[in-house]
């Protein structure tokens, strides 16, 4: 049996100014790079062999710092197809705004459900037709093999991978909200089926 370790990464800048951030390079707060290294103390005892993260330096500082507190160093694999989902117009600009602009249930179509895109950006669905094929494959691929894996990414990049892991409906995974630096701990068979969620 082998673990999967999903994460969110730490509070950006653009979090905290509660912003749209998408596909756009924005570093960890302070208070983000503490979250990275406390999230580790909720992993007592785990044992990685390999992690990934998003190229993005919120998600790639986040997992080294995780791994460093943890004093394990394993191969830290940077892959383009875990940045997250693009905004488009929207990136940059402030939530409030937005949901002026457009509307409560506009904006909260185009945050949270799985087939709306914002204007130029992507939806969940779409987001999902790049991220889940390299998890199902290269991932677990990995797993397979009795590895232990951390996955380092974005909001949506996990919400995605969590739909397929507990098989969500669209329905379902509009509901579900991804905290930042919050370990979603999964022991898998080799299958990739979930035999238990949690440490």
């Amino acid at each position: 049996m082998a673990i999967l370790v999903l994460m969110r990464h730490g509070q950006s800048i653009w979090n905290q100014e509660n912003r749209l951030t998408g596909s756009v390079d924005v570093p960890l707060t302070e208070k983000g790079r503490g979250e990275a290294v406390g999230a580790a103390l909720q992993c007592p005892g785990l044992q990685f062999d390999i992690a990934y993260s998003s190229p993005l330096s919120r998600a790639r500082d986040t997992a080294a710092l995780f791994l460093d507190k943890l004093g394990q160093f394993v191969p830290l694999i940077t892959e383009p197809l875990l940045i997250e989902k693009s905004y488009g117009i929207l990136q940059g600009l402030n939530k409030d705004r937005v949901k002026a602009e457009y509307g409560a249930e506009a904006y909260s179509l185009m945050h949270r459900s799985y087939n709306v895109a914002p204007p130029g950006g992507e939806s969940l669905r779409e987001l999902g037709l790049r991220v889940q094929p390299f998890v199902r494959q290269v991932v677990g691929e990995d797993l397979r093999l009795g590895k232990n894996v951390l996955l380092v990414a974005h909001g949506n990049v996990i919400r995605s991978l969590v739909m397929m892991m507990e098989k969500l409906s669209p329905a379902e995974i509009a509901k579900v909200e991804v905290g930042t630096a919050k370990p979603l701990v999964y022991h898998l068979d080799g299958n990739f089926q979930v035999e238990k969620k949690g440490i």
